[in-house]
Order: structure tokens, then sequence, then C-alpha cells
């Protein structure tokens, strides 16, 4: 599933990702570009510097979370691309 930034991730945003991403028990992958990172990692997050209209693709290893991709889009954080 792909995500489009809405607002720049830095530290509080990144935590209620993190936050968010830590109520699953799948492992959810962000990628961007060459970069992949465990969303359940505040450090990883922030290495990814998410910036608007960029675009992230989120996997899941184990259960596909589609609940989390519902909330992590009703933060206002994120669209769907």
């Amino acid at each position: 599933m792909k995500l489009l930034v809405k607002k720049p991730i830095f530290a509080e945003s990144a935590s209620v990702l993190v936050n968010t991403a830590s109520k699953y028990p799948a492992t959810i992958l962000l990628k961007k570009d060459h970069w992949v990172v465990d969303a359940k990692s505040l450090l990883g997050v922030l290495a990814l510097s998410l910036q608007p209209e960029q675009e992230v693709e989120v996997t899941f290893e184990g259960e596909t979370e589609e609940n989390f991709i519902e909330e992590i889009v009703q933060t206002d954080l994120f669209t769907k691309a």
C-alpha cells in the first residue's frame, strides 16, 4: 500500500506513527527510496525525514493490518496514494 505524506514527520508526528504501529502484532515496514525501516522504531521513522508530497510504501510481515492503514490515514499525516 502506498501512502502520500501530508505533513512533515518530525518528533511529535513520528511518535504518533510509531505508537499507532506498535498497537499491531505484525512487523510494519516503511519504504522510501532505498530506505526500509520498522514503523515501530522512532529513530527509523525519523531517519526517513518524511516531507509533504513524498510517497511511502507500507508493507507487512505477518498479518496484513488494513486497520493500521485506516488508523494512520485518520491521523491526517498521510493520505492513500
